[in-house]
């Protein structure tokens, strides 16, 4: 894993926040802030604006270059595939069998241009295959395994059931990102084991020798760029959540955005000494 050295050679800045605390995702902790200065010359140095936010969950604590970042409701995106794919599960909408077939029809990417099994196409992030599953759960059925699960914040309606994560009202924060990341994690959604094991294998995206990373990427273009990376990195023993959100500055190649948001939220794992 490439070390962010440049600008900061080896020493790592952060301004430890003591007197600021967060509510966790437990009703009955709080967990501190840390506000780390590597992060924002990450972020600084690809030409973005954002957050990374980072939990390390055994020392019940966040790391961050900006909190009121972090707090900002933004779309989600193809994030959204998480809880679709979840629902879809519970719902009987999707199984192991199941088989998105291809339309022969040009679709936005070459990669959707075949008939998909769900791992697939939540790997590849395939719109058209998901919104198939949002059409077949249905918006009341939507609706009550949104609220099921705690994924508050989206606007669900007739005229938007395929739609309505990519464009129009409905927002999650970073912050909200974690806490549900964590619940489905610790297994404390009211969904099963199958399910459970299920969103392991499909969210899995890079294993190392001694590591596992489950994350989904999002990224939204209404009225601006706005990109997402999120999921969770088990290492030696411990769990640490991530949220990326970024847009990209007047200057930046958007070329390169999509695999920058990846980039930074590994990058500032690393500056932190986790990966």
């Amino acid at each position: 894993m490439r070390k962010f050295l440049i600008l900061i050679g080896l020493v790592i800045f952060t301004v430890s926040c003591t007197s600021t605390s967060e509510k966790s995702v437990e009703e009955d902790r709080v967990v501190s802030e840390e506000k780390s200065l590597s992060i924002q010359a990450i972020l600084d140095s690809n030409k973005l604006n954002g957050s990374v936010l980072i939990l390390d969950d055994s020392l019940h604590k966040f790391y961050s270059n900006n909190f009121e970042w972090s707090k900002k409701s933004q779309l989600p995106a193809s994030t959204f595939k998480i809880p679709n794919s979840i629902i879809g599960l519970e719902s009987g909408v999707v199984n192991d069998s199941t088989i998105f077939k291809w339309d022969g029809e040009k679709r936005f990417l070459k990669s959707w241009e075949e008939d998909l099994n769900l791992a697939q196409a939540f790997k590849r992030s395939c719109v058209p295959c998901y919104q198939e599953v949002a059409r077949g759960v249905g918006v009341d059925n939507m609706k009550e395994w949104l609220n099921k699960i705690g994924y508050t914040g989206m606007v669900v309606t007739p005229d938007s059931i395929d739609t309505f994560w990519l464009t129009g009202n409905s927002r999650i924060s970073p912050l909200e990102q974690i806490h549900f990341l964590r619940k489905l994690d610790k297994k404390q959604l009211p969904i099963s084991s199958k399910t459970y094991a299920k969103m392991r294998d499909i969210m899995l995206l890079e294993t190392g020798l001694n590591y596992e990373l489950r994350a989904k990427t999002g990224w939204s273009q209404d009225g601006k760029e706005n990109g997402w990376f999120v999921g969770y990195l088990e290492i030696e023993g411990k769990t640490y959540y991530f949220a990326t959100n970024v847009e990209p500055k007047a200057d930046f190649d958007m070329s390169n955005f999509g695999k920058i948001r990846s980039i930074v939220t590994k990058e500032s794992l690393s500056v932190l000494g986790i990966l």
